[in-house]
């Protein structure tokens, strides 16, 4: 009976049964699965990656082919390597990379990473560890899940965990004690642990699942060992210097890109005093900036610029080379200094020199780095130290993963440092018998980012360890959101991040750095917004006065005529001279030679372009004129749709800033090599209680022949507050020059159009355009870049030409194309005046036969008055 009732309820519920066994087997699998996972989440120095891997079923050899490996050939790299290279990532970069010298270089690293040849495997630190002794075992102790016994960092790994590779990733973390335990984990800490907690050795009897030989822990039970190194505790800087100290003197080592002097200048006025040194790096490329700074040298004894210059990318490894060898001249100069602090056009004081010295001279032969604030190891992966990188053809190239040698703590964090002068020594004067230092110079020039890196890990593992304070003396604008966005991938095989400008709305940032150890604040752009460096100077130095003349005017040069000319300034040149020729013609005059474009800003608002020239007048006398220049775009809105109301800002341009969501081309200066792309700005929806829109829209790119050459889909969703927008077009170069169109549509209506021009050439890397040919391969780009089978929607064929016209329009642009001399210049000109707008004009020279004002008495000339950039007014 019993039997019957129970197979009876067995029947009837045997669906729950089922369920519940069910349940219990997923739950089984998930707890097995759950010891496999690796790193706890925050990274892991030995996890899955280097398990090998499992090998495939029997019967699944047959039928699954291994995946073949690319092999370079000789005839393909131009040379024979040395050895057969294996790294995807370096048979990658071989591939990429331009030059033969760039992929021997690449070839010859790659293959002595393979040979096992090139990293140091071990490194000795320095730094003072106490009475640590690395892989000393203390013992077996009892942890508690709720209460770690090394609560630093975990990690867990099925196949590589031993006591001697859980002490080697502590040790790098900066950990004194790593711990194993149940066979796969590993645990860092900075606590000795407590003797209450010890166990017999034998409850720690779980073997290693790296080395069956060795024990790893057991269940809550673990085996504890000291890594060799102590707890490292950054030095707390003084405040205050004790009275009758001697004050320092700082080397302020400014490392410049770009075209910014008024900034620079801006820089060296808040920054100067007679018993400081500064010393100037200005990249290689940027011939304007450092011909202009070369007059300083004659006017201050104090200040001088580097006469071996490096071309620097983002990132790359000739960063940290240009900063050793900057620190090396002011070693070899007679200058007499005891702090370098390295900074950039970018950078400001958020307090006084006074106020810099007196802490600098408080805290004497201490070096100020930030570390980066986060666990080791996820720093590692996440600045890529765990790669190598090799700089060639102005690129950062990935050519494969590597081992950080063990031995040494690893740090890093920003690149913007303060260091005393005894450190500088040290790092640019290595010894031939200091392996320590000799391998981190080797490793850290094939590093992303070394110079983020290099300072801090070398001050960890020094003599010079207790020197070290937190603290760069700096406050960034991060705004990771915004900043993170791979904008660097063109010249490294990383995605990176940069800060954001400071603007308005981050004056409370800097207004908190008022209290604190914190001397400089980046990033300033006045191109960007110049309403808060006067904001800052305010709140240093006093109100300016009612009477200062040209305070919120910028300017910024764009070209120079003495510059070194390429190919990137022959649009510039082009578009110049055309406006040239315009202008005299205007005021009846010869055009002889353009001197300078230069960049206008008023009130952070871009007013156009300045174009200084010469030019002569009827008396034969030479003239010097300038005029100022607005690029126009030709735009038209729909008037009765709703999207159309809120549409904003709606350009073409190129070099579009995601980080600061605005396109840097501000003059509009677009040519037949230009990246085209469409920005815009959608307004808040004003009506709060409105329901929300999301618009699907089309854009249309139509070259001047009408024809179609590329179309966007645009999703649009409505916002609450108002949201810039950008999309790309991919076009096959040259483009062809004229008026082009770009046109929003919707399914039954245009939404908006906006007429640009591509402006042709006169110019072939930097020489005027002497040949048909030249000019045919420059100025008559035909190609469409839509594929030949694309299959254009009916509803589209409106806004373009009819076969016959783009046919007569084809041959006219041919003709066209291959133009030069005066003709070429008529047909830039005819296009040029339609989309740029003279404005006003002024000449430098009084006793002008031309009835214009004198060019220092406009406040839009860059000849007017700027004395917030003066460099001179130090001089009285």
């Amino acid at each position: 009976m019993e039997q019957s009732v129970s197979a009876r309820w067995l029947k009837r519920y045997r669906a729950f049964f089922l369920i519940l066994l069910l349940i219990v087997a997923i739950q089984l699998f998930l707890a097995y699965k759950s010891l496999d996972i690796v790193g706890g989440g925050s990274g892991s120095g030995f996890d899955a990656a280097e398990a090998p891997a499992s090998p495939p079923p029997p019967h699944s050899q047959a039928r699954v082919q291994p995946p073949t490996r690319t092999k370079l050939t000789a005839q393909q790299l131009g040379f024979q390597p040395e050895c057969d290279i294996l790294a995807r990532e370096a048979i990658s970069a071989l591939q990429r990379a331009k030059t033969k010298d760039c992929r021997e270089h690449i070839a010859h690293i790659a293959c002595a990473i393979q040979a096992g040849r090139f990293y140091a495997p071990q490194l000795r630190s320095s730094c003072p560890a106490g009475n640590h002794t690395a892989n000393v075992s203390l013992g077996c102790f009892k942890d508690e899940k709720d209460r770690r016994l090394l609560a630093g960092y975990y990690s867990s790994s099925k196949t590589s965990n031993s006591p001697a590779k859980c002490v080697e990733l502590c040790l790098q973390s900066g950990y004194p004690y790593a711990g194993v335990q149940y066979g796969r984990e590993c645990f860092c800490g900075y606590d000795t642990p407590p003797r209450a907690a010890k166990l017999p050795d034998s409850s720690c009897n779980t073997k290693c699942l790296g080395n069956a030989k060795e024990i790893c822990g057991g269940f809550y039970a673990m085996n504890i060992y000291e890594t060799g190194i102590a707890k490292f505790t950054a030095q707390l800087a003084a405040t205050t210097p004790p009275e009758e100290t001697k004050r320092v003197r700082i080397a302020f080592l400014l490392t410049l890109n770009g075209r910014a002097l008024r900034q620079v200048h801006r820089l060296l006025k808040a920054l100067y005093a007679p018993e400081h040194v500064y010393y100037i790096h200005v990249d290689e490329r940027q011939d304007y900036l450092y011909r202009k700074l070369l007059e300083l040298e004659s006017k201050f004894p104090n200040i001088r610029l580097a006469r071996k210059r490096f071309s620097t990318i983002w990132g790359g490894a000739s960063l940290l080379t240009m900063l050793l060898q900057c620190m090396e001249d002011l070693l070899q100069s007679n200058w007499h200094w005891d702090f370098v602090i390295n900074l950039s056009e970018s950078d400001f004081p958020v307090k006084t020199l006074d106020k810099l010295v007196d802490f600098l001279s408080a805290n004497p032969g201490r070096n100020f780095v930030k570390g980066h604030g986060r666990e080791t190891q996820k720093f590692i992966q996440k600045q890529g130290l765990d790669k190598t990188f090799v700089e060639c053809d102005t690129h950062m190239w990935r050519i494969g993963d590597r081992k950080l040698p063990a031995g040494i703590q690893v740090d890093g964090g920003s690149d913007w440092v303060a260091i005393s002068r005894p450190f500088v020594a040290y790092v640019t004067h290595p010894r031939k018998d200091d392996e320590l230092l000799q391998a981190l110079l080797k490793l850290f020039r094939h590093t992303l980012l070394p110079a983020e890196s290099f300072f801090h890990t070398v001050l960890r593992n020094t003599k010079h360890c207790t020197s070290y304070v937190d603290n760069n003396l700096h406050v960034t604008n991060w705004k990771r959101k915004q900043g993170c966005k791979c904008q660097y991938k063109h010249v490294v095989d990383w995605c990176g991040c940069s800060p954001n400008d400071f603007k308005p709305e981050d004056w409370p940032r800097l207004q908190a750095t008022e209290q604190k150890s914190l001397f400089f604040a980046r990033k300033f752009e006045p191109v960007i917004n110049q309403a808060v460096l006067l904001q800052l100077e305010e709140w240093l130095y006093g109100p300016y006065t009612n009477e200062y003349a040209n305070l919120h005017g910028y300017w910024q040069s764009l070209y120079h005529y003495e510059d070194v000319h390429g190919a990137g300034d022959d649009l510039a040149r082009s578009i110049g001279d055309s406006v040239m020729r315009l202008s005299a013609r205007q005021a009846k005059l010869d055009p002889l030679e353009l001197i300078e474009l230069t960049h206008y800003l008023h009130r952070d608002q871009y007013k156009g372009f300045l174009v200084r020239y010469r030019a002569r007048g009827s008396t034969g006398k030479p003239l010097h004129l300038e005029m100022r220049v607005r690029p126009t775009q030709q735009g038209k809105l729909a008037r009765n749709a709703r999207f159309s109301k809120r549409l904003r800002n709606f350009e073409v341009s190129t070099d579009f800033d995601q980080k600061e969501q605005i396109a840097r081309n501000f003059g509009k200066l677009l040519g037949p090599q230009s990246d085209l792309l469409l920005s815009y700005t959608l307004q808040a929806n004003a009506d709060s209680g409105a329901a929300s829109h999301s618009y699907n829209l089309t854009l249309l790119w139509i070259d001047p022949l009408g024809r179609l050459q590329d179309f966007n889909e645009l999703h649009v969703e409505d916002s609450t507050s108002d949201v810039i927008n950008h999309s790309k077009t991919l076009l096959k170069h040259p483009i062809t020059p004229g008026i082009w169109t770009a046109k929003l549509i919707g399914r039954n209506s245009i939404y908006a159009q906006l007429k640009f021009l591509i402006a042709p050439l006169a110019y072939y890397k930097g020489y005027p355009l002497a040949k048909s040919s030249e000019a045919e391969a420059l100025n008559a780009g035909l190609t469409v870049a839509l594929p030949e089978d694309f299959e254009m929607p009916v509803e589209w064929q409106q806004h373009l030409q009819t076969d016959d016209e783009q046919f007569t329009m084809r041959e006219e642009s041919l003709a066209k194309g291959k133009m030069l001399g005066q003709e070429l210049h008529s047909w830039i000109d005819g296009l040029v005046g339609q989309f740029f707008q003279l404005r006003e004009s002024c000449v430098v020279e009084a006793d002008s036969e031309v009835s214009l004002p004198l060019c220092s008495e406009v406040p839009w000339s860059s000849l007017a008055p700027d004395p917030k950039s003066d460099v001179d007014a130090l001089l009285k």
